[in-house]
């Protein structure tokens, strides 16, 4: 064939529709066929593998490149909509928005001006409009979609940095340079929170050391009089805070800070507030527990991603504002692309909006998905996977075999084996035990879960986004750690037996 045969256009329709078919029909038997949710190969196992590749020498057809992604990909990947997938914020899909992925991957429109996307530039700005009015924002408020989490909290603190040195310079009797006010800046944000906020101070040229942690209480949610305090000390202190960060739905815990409260203080102060939604923004959609998010309607910036709690393919994310002139601090105008005289035609051009100039339409996949499901539907998905982790909580509260350190909120919970009696520990076989147990699991492939430190010890966590899981799923993967686990330990004490005798026979012989 060509090198032209192979380009998507009015004579290759055919040679399209026949490839894609194969790639679905291959993708639909992994998944039909799937038994776990990962082989258990090691990186040393597959690496030759797809090192053996020659890039130099192309296959020719679709069918011969996917009988290899088998062998380098699609046999190893692993597959989340696995009911003992249980580990972290990766979603099952909805095959409405697998559509919405494929028309976008065909048409390849780019969401940065009107005369490249069209249509999508006006179905996205109706999504940002739609997820605005779920929050409680007004007609004011605006957004724009992104690559994720991290780039939409980077952006929220980009415009809550420009907006705090601009106060700062009106309020100032001498004229003052961003750079000299930079140092003086802080963000509050809790303990729980995600690193992406450190790492956008640092981007912004702020430094790790700008952000103050705030403690957290027994449920993982920011501590409203140790944020009081630190406001006022950093008040004393004569530095500003640009920005307090809350969340709703932290990455381990699934907490919710008390926005009511924290927005309250933030009022008082006039300071920017950003809520980091990524993981909680499904209650948003949710019949049963939208109350959770009671306040994120005042925050200043809100953070949501479609693709943990929408069941959205990656990446569906989004950064909404209140006020919609503060996207001003993002906006840059070329004359090859957005040249300003296109604001007074009233064009909208969405890169006036975004750190991104190209940028995929992502927004397709979930207009798709609320056109065929709707809503309800979708938050109705939610609610199951919180209420499964509701069933995961009692299964291991009445299991003497594990502890967890909080009742969960959403669907995350964290939790850890306790070796039994016979295995005296000083917390540090404990640790080695849940260490072990997640690695074991992991490489036999019979499921999935995730981990963590809290106060310096090792724990598992679950991480339920799928429906499909059932209790008797939880509680056989529970089952298969508590035995990893298990065996760890008496290996352990064997060990310890071995090289200590004398103390064997003396607990003998008691």
């Amino acid at each position: 064939m060509s090198s032209r045969s192979h380009l998507l256009n009015d004579r290759t329709a055919e040679h399209y529709r026949r490839s894609l078919t194969y790639g679905v029909e291959r993708v639909a038997a992994k998944l039909a066929g799937a038994e776990r949710p990962f082989t258990g190969v090691s990186p040393a196992e597959l690496a030759p593998t797809v090192s053996a590749v020659d890039l130099e020498k192309p296959l020719g057809t679709a069918r011969e490149a996917l009988d290899e992604l088998e062998r380098v990909y699609l046999r190893d990947a692993v597959y989340f909509h696995h009911p003992r997938y249980l580990a972290h914020l990766n979603c099952p899909v909805v095959i409405p928005a697998v559509l919405g992925e494929a028309v976008i991957a065909a048409v390849n429109s780019s969401l940065d001006t009107w005369d490249q996307s069209a249509g999508g530039t006006l179905i996205e700005r109706r999504l940002i409009e739609w997820t605005a009015q779920r929050i409680g924002f007004d007609t004011a408020a605006d957004g724009i979609f992104t690559s994720g989490g991290s780039q939409s909290n980077l952006q929220a603190l980009l415009l809550a940095r420009e907006e705090t040195c601009r106060l700062v310079r009106k309020n100032s009797e001498t004229a003052l340079t961003t750079p000299q006010i930079l140092p003086g800046l802080r963000i509050l944000t809790s303990e729980c929170s995600h690193f992406s906020i450190e790492k956008a101070a640092v981007l912004l040229g702020l430094g790790p050391e700008a952000v103050l942690s705030i403690p957290c209480d027994e449920q993982r949610r920011m501590r409203i009089d140790a944020l009081t305090e630190q406001l006022a000390r950093c008040e004393r202190a004569e530095e500003t805070v640009m920005a307090v960060v809350a969340t709703a739905g932290t990455t381990d815990f699934g907490s919710i800070d008390p926005l009511p409260a924290i927005a309250d203080l933030c009022e008082r102060t006039g300071t920017w507030l950003h809520v980091d939604a990524a993981y909680g923004c499904g209650l948003l959609i949710s019949q049963r527990r939208r109350a959770l998010l009671d306040g994120v309607e005042r925050a200043d910036s809100v953070t949501v991603d479609y693709h943990k709690s929408f069941f959205q393919p990656v990446s569906s994310s989004a950064v909404l504002v209140r006020d919609r002139d503060t996207l001003r601090h993002v906006t840059y105008h070329a004359d090859y692309l957005n040249p300003a005289r296109s604001v007074e035609q009233e064009i909208p051009n969405q890169v006036d909006k975004s750190l991104q100039t190209t940028r995929r339409f992502d927004a397709l996949k979930l207009w798709m998905t609320l056109r065929v499901m709707g809503a309800d539907a979708l938050g109705e998905l939610f609610d199951e996977v919180v209420d499964r982790a509701a069933d995961a909580w009692r299964l291991l509260d009445a299991d003497e075999r594990f502890e967890v350190v909080v009742e969960p909120r959403l669907s995350t919970l964290v939790f850890r084996y306790l070796p039994g009696d016979g295995h005296p520990d000083d917390g540090t076989l404990t640790d080695r035990a849940n260490l072990y147990a997640r690695e074991a699991l992991f490489a036999s492939g019979e499921a999935i879960v995730a981990g963590t430190v809290v106060d310096g010890r090792h724990y598992l966590k679950f991480t339920l986004l799928n429906p499909e899981t059932l209790p008797a799923d939880i509680a056989t993967v529970l089952d298969l750690i508590a035995a990893h686990a298990e065996q760890y330990a008496q290996q352990q004490a064997a060990r310890h037996n071995a090289a200590h005798p004398s103390a064997l026979s003396a607990a003998q012989a008691c």
